[in-house]
């Protein structure tokens, strides 16, 4: 396993990989070799583009860790378009269990690889913003970044 971290227009961040896929992108350091391999050069890239307004979609191989329901959520994540935002409840409706917000948001709050699975699209079901791992004001950066590009990308 190796890392290496970048400064970003939102902070530092880190990025993990195994040799094969994407296992991390975090706001915190981990606990792996650090080392600037060809795909954690080429998930910064990208996002880089992402920060630049130019991307929308990423193309890392990713190898998620969880239970199998986190690992059914953040899938679920993945399905929240670039520039819109979903409820903790919409999220639960797409996993087949309505009733599940609750656990929903918990599983969001334990994504491992922050943006590309964008649980900072995920909001309160009367629009507010709610809990973000990298703290609120970097989620509304986000949101504020994709809602300003959405126009200029999609023409």
């Amino acid at each position: 396993m190796y890392q290496y971290t970048y400064n970003t227009p939102i902070g530092e961040i880190t990025i993990a990989e195994n040799n094969k896929a994407i296992t991390d992108i975090s706001y915190k350091q981990l606990k792996y070799d650090i080392k600037e391999t060809l795909l954690i050069k080429k998930t910064y890239k990208e996002l880089d583009e992402y920060f630049k307004g130019v991307r929308t979609t990423f193309d890392i191989p990713l190898e998620l860790h969880g239970t199998p329901f986190q690992i059914k959520v953040w899938e679920a994540l993945k399905t929240v378009p670039y520039g819109k935002t979903a409820s903790y409840k919409d999220i639960a409706k797409i996993i087949g269990n309505e009733k599940a917000c609750r656990a929903v948001g918990m599983a969001n709050n334990k994504n491992p690889i922050i943006i590309i699975i964008p649980c900072h699209r995920i909001i309160g079901s009367n629009g507010s913003l709610t809990g973000y791992a990298g703290g609120l004001d970097i989620k509304h950066q986000l949101l504020k970044l994709e809602k300003s590009n959405k126009t200029d990308i999609n023409k």
